[in-house]
């Protein structure tokens, strides 16, 4: 016993820290997957835990952002599996994605509770407006991810973002009937349906409605020193955000406008999206669970050099904001620079941030219709 106090006293406070998160953390998912989310007592995790009440929320401000913790936690568990070889056709990525999607649906005799913590269901657990406006933007994050997935076997095609959207509601639907109707349906079935998805003709263009009205920046020349390190949510490796690109900062409820920066780009460039909230506990825990858990089951799809220009930093430190010389970030940020030869040489913010930034309108985004437009109407908000 002696020696065991003095190994504790020998404990930072760091590392002390990170042993009551783990025990916290260790205990939660035992009552999450005994009970489910709402019966869930902090009371009875802190007991678990061996721990007060006191210690958990010194730790996790809420039960929302301990059940997000734990979901975080398992899906960075969750091991990916390469397949034997690649998916060559369309046909075969989706049913392949659809597949190792629905991995996660409970099994027949599993418990209710359980089964909805592997469906990493957020059930009572996201119930507000904001929540929901978030969940919203990521949706259209994910189909953007799977989308570009699709776009790399077969780039003569063009864009997938509507076949992405189609399958990843099926695959949602499919999920919610596994909560409120277990058993219901054959998984064999749902893959079948993506694949056949492929054979759609959905006339699939990208050309929001804003963005011919988008004024390019001025050119700029301005040197910044970035973040090192920070880790690129789909290779996991460093991103270099000195690369000749665009870099994107969005906020939680703006991360659908991702597509203008991966569309705006030039050929070659790095595009690099940074998501940011002032909430990190929740929110940027919910994106971070979102965004992980589908790159898990894309990863197993497809080859990472399928998004070889793309780079997604989840950013809770506002580290890349920071660097930007952006000063209160939070859901609503939409922000964007080109930068090249390591400096910043086009900044602009607001709505068609990225647009504005890349200096021009994109392909197929109706640019010629700028010169017939009335002066001033619909402008880009462009950094001074």
């Amino acid at each position: 016993m002696a020696y065991e106090g003095a190994a504790m006293a020998r404990l930072t406070r760091a590392q002390q820290q990170e042993r009551t998160r783990s025990a916290v953390l260790a205990a939660a998912r035992e009552e999450f997957v005994q009970r489910g989310y709402t019966p869930a007592k902090v009371d009875r995790i802190a007991e678990r835990a061996e721990l007060t009440r006191g210690a958990v929320y010194s730790n996790f401000p809420s039960k929302r952002a301990l059940y997000l913790a734990v979901l975080v936690a398992m899906v960075e568990e969750t091991a990916t599996v390469e397949p034997a070889r690649w998916p060559v056709s369309l046909e075969d990525a989706l049913g392949e994605f659809a597949r190792t999607w629905l991995d996660r649906l409970p099994l027949a005799d599993e418990d209710a509770p359980g089964g909805r913590l592997r469906l990493r269901s957020l059930a009572g657990v996201v119930d507000d407006d904001r929540g929901r406006a978030v969940l919203a933007q990521l949706a259209r994050l994910e189909a953007l991810l799977l989308a570009v997935g699709l776009e790399a076997r077969d780039p003569v095609a063009g864009r997938r973002v509507r076949l992405a959207e189609l399958v990843l509601t099926l695959l949602g639907g499919a999920g919610a009937l596994a909560e409120t109707a277990p058993g219901f349906g054959d998984p064999f079935d749902r893959v079948r349906a993506c694949r056949h998805l492929a054979g759609l003709d959905l006339a699939d263009t990208w050309a929001p409605a804003h963005a011919p009205y988008v004024e390019p920046t001025e050119p700029r020349h301005e040197s910044w020193i970035p973040p090192a390190g920070l880790p690129d949510q789909i290779t996991g490796d460093p991103v270099d955000l000195a690369a000749d690109g665009l870099v994107t900062v969005l906020g939680a409820r703006r991360l659908g406008a991702a597509e203008e920066t991966v569309r705006s780009a030039r050929p070659g460039e790095q595009v690099t999206v940074v998501a940011v909230t002032d909430d990190p506990a929740e929110t940027g825990r919910l994106v971070r669970l979102r965004v992980r858990d589908l790159l898990a089951c894309l990863r197993g799809v497809f080859p990472a050099d399928a998004w070889s220009s793309l780079r997604l930093v989840v950013d809770d430190g506002g580290l890349v904001a920071s660097a930007l010389g952006l000063a209160g970030v939070g859901d609503e940020t939409e922000t964007a620079v080109r930068v090249q030869g390591g400096a910043i040489v086009a900044r602009a913010a607001g709505r068609g941030a990225a647009v504005s930034a890349a200096g021009a309108a994109p392909a197929g985004s109706r640019a010629d219709s700028r010169a017939d437009s009335p002066a001033g109407s619909r402008k880009g908000r462009a950094g001074a």
